[in-house]
Protein backbone atom coordinates (compact mmCIF):
# COMPACT_ATOMS: atom_id res chain seq x y z
CA UNK A 1 0.00 0.00 0.00
CA UNK A 2 1.31 3.60 -1.05
CA UNK A 3 1.11 6.12 1.96
CA UNK A 4 0.88 9.73 1.24
CA UNK A 5 1.40 12.29 3.91
CA UNK A 6 0.31 16.11 3.76
CA UNK A 7 1.60 19.26 5.24
CA UNK A 8 3.06 19.25 9.08
CA UNK A 9 2.17 15.42 8.66
CA UNK A 10 4.86 14.87 5.86
CA UNK A 11 7.12 17.70 7.61
CA UNK A 12 6.69 15.38 10.88
CA UNK A 13 7.37 12.45 9.38
CA UNK A 14 9.96 13.66 6.65
CA UNK A 15 8.88 11.92 3.61
CA UNK A 16 5.68 12.49 0.70
CA UNK A 17 5.51 8.90 0.28
CA UNK A 18 6.14 5.54 1.22
CA UNK A 19 5.19 1.86 0.53
CA UNK A 20 3.88 0.42 3.63
CA UNK A 21 3.55 -3.17 4.58
CA UNK A 22 1.44 -3.53 7.84
CA UNK A 23 1.07 -6.94 9.42
CA UNK A 24 -1.83 -8.78 8.86
CA UNK A 25 -3.43 -7.86 11.99
CA UNK A 26 -4.05 -4.29 11.00
CA UNK A 27 -7.49 -4.20 9.56
CA UNK A 28 -8.66 -0.26 9.99
CA UNK A 29 -7.43 2.88 9.14
CA UNK A 30 -7.08 3.57 13.18
CA UNK A 31 -4.74 0.48 13.57
CA UNK A 32 -2.89 1.42 10.98
CA UNK A 33 -2.43 5.12 11.91
CA UNK A 34 -1.31 3.57 15.66
CA UNK A 35 0.58 0.95 14.10
CA UNK A 36 2.48 3.58 12.13
CA UNK A 37 3.26 6.12 15.73
CA UNK A 38 5.22 3.14 16.61
CA UNK A 39 7.80 3.47 13.29
CA UNK A 40 9.56 5.93 14.73
CA UNK A 41 9.95 9.33 16.38
CA UNK A 42 8.63 11.15 13.49
CA UNK A 43 5.78 9.08 13.45
CA UNK A 44 5.21 9.26 16.72
CA UNK A 45 4.88 12.97 16.63
CA UNK A 46 2.79 12.90 13.37
CA UNK A 47 -0.07 10.65 15.13
CA UNK A 48 0.40 11.40 18.15
CA UNK A 49 -3.18 12.45 18.57
CA UNK A 50 -4.81 10.52 15.98
CA UNK A 51 -8.04 12.64 16.12
CA UNK A 52 -6.20 15.77 14.66
CA UNK A 53 -5.41 13.35 11.23
CA UNK A 54 -7.71 12.78 8.44
CA UNK A 55 -7.53 9.88 5.98
CA UNK A 56 -8.57 8.68 2.32
CA UNK A 57 -8.50 5.30 1.12
CA UNK A 58 -8.33 5.74 -2.78
CA UNK A 59 -9.24 9.06 -2.62
CA UNK A 60 -12.30 8.88 -0.41
CA UNK A 61 -12.61 10.54 2.66
CA UNK A 62 -12.74 7.97 5.33
CA UNK A 63 -13.26 7.76 9.45
CA UNK A 64 -10.31 5.76 11.69
CA UNK A 65 -12.99 2.68 11.75
CA UNK A 66 -13.01 1.85 8.25
CA UNK A 67 -11.48 -1.07 7.10
CA UNK A 68 -8.61 -0.84 4.78
CA UNK A 69 -9.69 -3.78 2.67
CA UNK A 70 -7.88 -3.85 -0.83
CA UNK A 71 -6.80 -0.36 -0.73
CA UNK A 72 -3.89 0.71 -2.93
CA UNK A 73 -3.32 4.12 -1.22
CA UNK A 74 -3.92 5.73 1.94
CA UNK A 75 -3.26 9.47 2.29
CA UNK A 76 -2.63 11.50 5.76
CA UNK A 77 -3.38 15.26 6.40
CA UNK A 78 -4.35 17.44 8.95
CA UNK A 79 -8.18 18.92 9.12
CA UNK A 80 -8.82 20.96 6.12
CA UNK A 81 -10.23 25.05 7.29
CA UNK A 82 -12.35 27.78 4.91
CA UNK A 83 -10.82 30.74 4.88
Amino acid sequence: MKALYFSWVRERIGKNEEDITPPDSIKTVGELMTWLSHQGEGYAAAFENEKTIRAALDHTYVKPETALGQAREIAFFPPMTGG
